[in-house]
């Protein structure tokens, strides 16, 4: 199997060996270092302003999703909430959930937040904004310069879901504004699906302490509490986050954030070089296509997209990923994170040029 997907991805053979080892006790010193040193790299990967702290929760993305609409917001704020895919209704539904008032910026598919929606919000009263980095349902990669640039002058809190563009695309807490920011260990991170990590600011340490939180597994200041002594509340997956600490030390050691950016960037160029010839269109405007996947749309008649993820994984052994809802029919995409080499690349799009020969695309 060759695995295209956005997540779980591919891991490489140093994190799959540590699968194998036996999973120690971790309330111990050994293992509170461990995680120390695991909230000391990602707030330096996510370029986190100092003081910064980071959230360890077992659970999918989405339970930093809601986790952060729990403890960043109430319903005294006002927030926006950009949606431009999956992803982004995501959010919204999560604040209806949770009763949070907000207004929806929706976007057209594939399609890129521009200075002209949000500038009639201006002065308009609003507390909050809440954007993925990049909305993995159609690969477009939001501005978040133009956004922080936005929140920071209007005074807004900027929780960013970047699941699925944290090392893929080019984002720091710092430079953007960012209060707060998730992303989850299944995606460019290159682990198990079992944990999620959100990076908290002092802004965003602060709203969370005095918020009335009503819930206990999602309640950060209990998160923060223990995080001081390098323990999560609850017992944590533990064999992710030894995997993690040794993939964090490695990127480290081999140039950091900037190198992984530099790598998924040239893979995602690589793949849209190679498919240049075949019957598909790139479903995202090219200024505004992430790193981490490319959406594409077949433009011959009659072509399903869902039938063509089918083939590669029956057929070829190749995963790619399907899409959901109204895109499930018209649009596939290509993840560029994980353990990928260009040889891999190569074989998908052998498979793809030998589907048309066969008239299946």
């Amino acid at each position: 199997m060759i695995n295209f997907t956005v997540g779980p991805v591919q891991m490489d053979d140093e994190t799959r060996n540590l699968g194998y080892e036996q999973i120690p006790y971790f309330r111990t010193p050994e293992f509170s270092s461990i995680m120390k040193e695991n909230e000391r790299l990602l707030c330096s990967f996510f370029d986190a302003p100092d003081n910064s702290r980071v959230i360890f929760m077992t659970g999918s993305g989405t339970a930093s999703m809601e986790g952060g609409v729990i403890n960043f917001f109430t319903k005294e704020d006002k927030v926006l909430v950009v949606n431009g895919g999956s992803f982004g209704q995501r959010l919204i539904e999560l604040c209806e959930i949770h009763e949070i008032p907000f207004t929806e910026i929706k976007l057209d598919y594939g399609k890129p937040l521009t200075e002209k929606h949000l500038s009639q919000f201006i002065g308009k009263g609003y507390t909050g904004f809440l954007v993925q980095l990049c909305e993995t349902s159609t690969g477009v990669l939001y501005d978040m310069e133009l956004i922080g640039d936005f929140c920071n002058a209007n005074g807004l809190f900027l929780f960013v879901d970047a699941v699925s563009g944290f090392m893929a695309d080019t984002f720091s807490m710092k430079k953007m504004h960012v209060n707060a920011a998730i992303t989850g260990s299944q995606k460019a991170l290159s682990l198990p699906p079992s944990m999620s990590f959100t990076v908290l600011d002092e802004t965003a340490i602060e709203k969370c302490k005095k918020n009335d939180i009503n819930t206990l597994y999602f309640n950060y200041p209990l998160y923060l509490k223990n995080g001081d002594r390098g323990q999560t509340p609850f017992t944590p997956a533990v064999g992710t986050l030894l995997q993690l600490n040794e993939k964090l030390r490695r990127i480290e050691k081999s140039g950091g954030i900037i190198v992984q950016n530099k790598i998924a960037s040239e893979r995602a160029e690589y793949f849209r070089k190679a498919i240049t010839s075949l019957p598909f269109k790139i479903f995202t405007d090219k200024d505004s296509s992430s790193n981490c996947v490319t959406a594409l749309c077949p433009t011959n008649p009659g072509i399903s997209a869902y039938e063509i993820f089918e083939i590669l994984k029956d057929e070829y052994g190749i995963w790619i990923c399907p899409n959901a809802g109204d895109l499930a029919e018209r649009v596939f995409r290509v993840g560029h994170i994980g353990s990928i080499k260009n040889e891999e690349i190569d074989k998908l799009v052998e498979s793809f040029k030998d589907l048309v020969k066969r008239g299946l695309i």
